[in-house]
């Protein structure tokens, strides 16, 4: 457990991002109608926005974090940070934070750099800007959290291909020495890097002859070596074991109790994962838990901020609301946060052509 805690951060706004083609998981061609419905009730799938070859991770939080700029009525020169988190970045190098401070029109004293991490992405990004900000020597931040995640995926892959949709979002934190304490608990297990994994395109296995041979796992999953690989079973295992304990030791440090709690907003991993952790923390009233997976699916580290402007935005904007949020997966990473919120800025949901 790395329970933490930060002061002096308000939470000013957020905004998201999708792409405007939908793909329908009834269209799934690869398996079998049986299947199709299977997998939609099993999951809560049932559309997810795909993101053209013409669009990359950075283009997903461009326009999310420009427009939250404009409504925030925030001058450009006083934005001392921005942090991109993202495991599809638009390339190897230069780090898509410094790609995006430029094309903002940002000062060139702007801290700019990448965070590679996943689905628990949003929590630490959350934590490392609030940290930079929270003594006061730097103001306004903007983490930037997305993936193109359907770029590693093969559609001969029934395991992976229906499950993952691309989103980017922008969120807004400045130094406020008013603001209510932010508490985090965060953690991590590399002994399950191979449960959700890109095998080759890194310096351990780069391309290499058989990178691109398409490779038959089981019946209803081939997939080549550069693409997404998941351990469905391990997964499930891990979330079940790791993020009810941990959400349960935020609330026991933080002194808070969950009853008071206006939103719960996880990663949106599956259906099922995401229940059984509803299930397992006791969380009896399901209006509180919020779910944006059957329109988007998974959208990796902008799953958080994607379900928080598509589905509580009209009481972000309006009235205070107490925030749990957890992010988990890859990695396996995890994190959880309790935040209060006052009135923010939430902006409609971004549609990219």
């Amino acid at each position: 457990m790395s329970f933490v805690t930060l002061d002096n951060i308000s939470f000013a706004g957020v905004s998201a991002c999708v792409p405007h083609t939908v793909y329908s998981n009834l269209d799934y061609s690869h398996v079998t109608k049986e299947e199709r419905e299977l997998f939609i009730k099993t999951t809560g799938i049932k559309e997810r926005r795909v993101a053209g070859e013409n669009i990359s991770t950075s283009d997903l939080c461009y326009e999310p974090a420009k427009q939250l700029i404009e409504k925030l009525n925030w001058d450009k020169n006083d934005i001392d940070v921005v942090i991109m988190v993202t495991q599809s970045p638009d390339y190897f190098i230069p780090g898509s934070a410094i790609i995006l401070q430029h094309k903002l029109g940002l000062k060139k004293s702007c801290l700019a750099f990448d965070i590679n991490l996943g689905c628990s992405g949003y929590i630490y990004g959350l934590y490392v800007l609030g940290n930079l900000l929270s003594s006061g020597q730097l103001k306004k931040g903007i983490l930037l959290a997305g993936d193109k995640s359907t770029m590693s995926t093969a559609f001969t892959d029934k395991s992976a291909y229906p499950l993952f949709g691309d989103a980017g979002s922008a969120t807004a934190l400045q130094f406020d020495k008013s603001a209510d304490t932010m508490y985090f608990n965060m953690g991590s297990d590399g002994s399950g890097k191979d449960a959700i994994n890109i095998e080759h395109g890194g310096s351990r296995h780069g391309i290499q002859k058989d990178t691109f041979d398409l490779i038959e796992i089981e019946p209803g999953i081939s997939r080549e070596k550069r693409h997404l690989k998941l351990d469905g079973i391990g997964i499930f295992n891990f979330a079940l074991r790791e993020v009810s304990p941990n959400v349960n030791e935020l609330y026991h440090m933080a002194n808070e109790k969950m009853e008071d709690t206006d939103f719960f907003i996880f990663h949106q991993a599956n259906k099922l994962i995401n229940e059984s952790v509803r299930k397992k923390l006791k969380i009896t009233d399901i209006s509180k838990v919020l779910y944006s997976l059957e329109k988007y699916g998974n959208t990796s580290s902008a799953s958080i901020p994607l379900t928080m402007v598509t589905e509580a935005s009209s009481d972000l904007i309006t009235k205070e609301n107490t925030l749990c949020l957890s992010g988990f997966g890859v990695g396996f990473s995890w994190g959880s946060a309790l935040i209060k919120t006052n009135q923010i800025v939430c902006l409609p949901l971004i549609e990219l052509m």
